[in-house]
């Protein structure tokens, strides 16, 4: 699907509120309501838009501490990764967890309640698991730039 300039304030105006309604959202991008509905529609059609959620206040939540850490496997056969993947999945601490290239196998993102339950995941559950060898972690200690949505200004030019 080729994106237009209509399609990209579109996108951009459902980045800052999902819940927008195709009349707010006509107001926004100069087109009719019935217009940004099929647009709207052929967006979520495509998959471009995979879907809509809430934005939550992690520390507002209880969840004040975030952390990133890095993951290095014993074995790095198929069965192996697979079964950390699986493994990954089912911590409700880890927010994103990404296979990288560098000095570590994976890249994992928390958010826990307190240092006391990050100790607790660490050393309870990641540190004991089979496939891991190494885990080094850094604590964030401030946020300066955590965007949810994608820039679109840096798709195919206009």
């Amino acid at each position: 699907m080729r994106i237009d300039d209509y399609d990209r304030a579109i996108l951009d105006a459902l980045q800052r509120d999902g819940a927008m309604t195709n009349a707010a959202l006509s107001e926004v991008v100069n087109l009719s309501a019935s217009q940004c509905s099929r647009r709207r529609a052929a967006l979520e059609g495509a998959g471009i838009i995979s879907g809509y959620a809430a934005r939550l206040d992690a520390k507002k939540l209880g969840l004040g501490l975030r952390a990133i850490i890095r993951v290095n496997l014993r074995d790095h056969g198929q069965g192996n990764e697979e079964a950390f993947a699986r493994f990954l999945g089912d911590q409700p601490e880890i927010r994103a967890a990404f296979s990288v290239s560098g000095d570590a196998d994976y890249v994992l993102e928390i958010n826990a309640r307190s240092l006391e339950a990050f100790a607790e995941f660490i050393h309870g559950r990641l540190l004991p698991h089979p496939q891991v060898a190494q885990v080094r972690s850094e604590i964030v200690l401030k946020v300066l730039k955590d965007r949810d949505g994608l820039e679109l200004d840096a798709l195919s030019p206009r």
